[in-house]
């Protein structure tokens, strides 16, 4: 994405070596300092349709629930919990998705506790030495909301997801992504390590080649990249001449989200945000990729488009352009991602020379290496 000249890159700029990709003790630590000690994001706040609504996730070997604890015309609040009765351990959500009747029982022998986590019932248990029911509150998990987005972190004390953020809140708040509601969504399963679908995101030498049609709409040496920051790395590509946004034939039948600038309505934003939500901010849409790393070879990657609900109200309002052009885009990216793991499984392997301009790669390998003390 980047067209201005950046500081040559040193001589030892090589692609990592193949453990960082394949090797089972590298994707356990990874899920380690990036999954259990970062905020990860975990789905949208949309999805929890009433309070005391549910959603359940799989989190570097942990389950999770979030729950809904606002009301309608409150300010927007969850709560996360592992998902486990302290009673004998069993799971207390059997289902992805659902909601709690003014409790959270469970279904074995009906521990029963309030959205606070609180045990507030325990049947049976009267007479038992020393059982007080203050000891065993459900355990919790630091929860939040950022512009829709809802993160949880594994991690009991650290940076708040505020500090993950840094700036860019500020960066996309023009797009006013929390009250964008959901369009259309696609589930992939990729047969690649995560780092190669956040690398293949972040830059596009491949473009011209491998997306002939986006190539069309903005070209693929167009706009500028941020450097690399502890949390994120992201930039920017501009649309090119008469095209309105990025669709099968580049025009748009929405109006441009409220708000933006004359300058953003010409472009679009593509950041990761560390460790597993890519953001694509569109003139009159938002196209958001979540990541969940299931192997060193396996990436489960959730697409999902958000559009200005006054856009949804109309008639006649459809996705299918936005859903067919990223479908057939994501596809091909999803099917080199594929190769590449497969070219670097090979015993024979070796890591390659990055191209000057691939400088925000390097980068990424640096703070990966970085993270993992090595």
């Amino acid at each position: 994405m980047s067209a201005k000249p950046r500081p040559p890159l040193p001589p030892t700029a090589f692609t990592l070596p193949a453990k960082y990709y394949t090797d089972r003790a590298l994707f356990d630590r990874e899920q380690q300092l990036f999954f259990r000690q970062m905020w990860v994001c975990v789905g949208r706040f949309e999805e929890l349709e009433g309070y005391g609504s549910f959603i359940t996730r799989h989190v570097a070997g942990d389950t999770l629930f979030v729950v809904r604890t606002s009301r309608p015309g409150e300010p927007d609040a969850v709560k996360s919990f592992h998902n486990l009765c302290r009673h004998r351990g069993t799971a207390l959500c059997a289902e992805e998705k659902g909601r709690f009747a003014g409790s959270i029982q469970c279904e074995y022998h009906a521990w029963t506790y309030n959205f606070d986590g609180d045990l507030i019932g325990a049947p049976h248990m009267e007479g038992s030495p020393h059982f007080r029911k203050e000891d065993y509150p459900l355990l919790q998990a630091r929860a939040g909301i950022w512009d829709g987005f809802v993160y949880v972190s594994l991690a009991d004390t650290g940076p708040t997801l505020e500090q993950q953020l840094a700036d860019i809140p500020a960066k996309f708040r023009p797009w006013r992504m929390g009250d964008l509601r959901r369009g259309d969504g696609i589930t992939y399963d990729i047969p690649a390590n995560w780092k190669l679908v956040i690398q293949n995101f972040s830059e596009c030498l491949h473009c011209p080649n491998l997306h002939p049609a986006l190539n069309k709409l903005s070209h693929y040496l167009s706009g500028e990249n941020d450097p690399l920051r502890p949390t994120y790395m992201g930039g920017r590509m501009d649309l090119n001449d008469g095209v309105a946004t990025m669709s099968m034939d580049g025009t748009s039948p929405r109006e441009c989200l409220p708000g933006l600038s004359g300058e953003d309505q010409r472009r679009v934003y593509y950041y990761a945000m560390f460790p597993n939500l890519l953001v694509s901010a569109h003139p009159d849409y938002v196209m958001a990729h979540t990541l969940w790393p299931l192997a060193p070879d396996r990436t489960r990657l959730v697409c999902e488009w958000y559009f200005h609900p006054d856009e949804m109200a109309k008639p006649g309002f459809t996705s299918a352009d936005v859903r067919e052009f990223w479908d057939m885009t994501n596809r091909q990216d999803w099917h080199v991602c594929g190769l590449a793991q497969r070219g670097i499984s090979s015993p024979v392997y070796r890591p390659g020379p990055y191209s000057a301009r691939e400088d925000l790669l390097y980068a990424f390998d640096r703070f990966i290496v970085a993270a993992i003390g090595e």
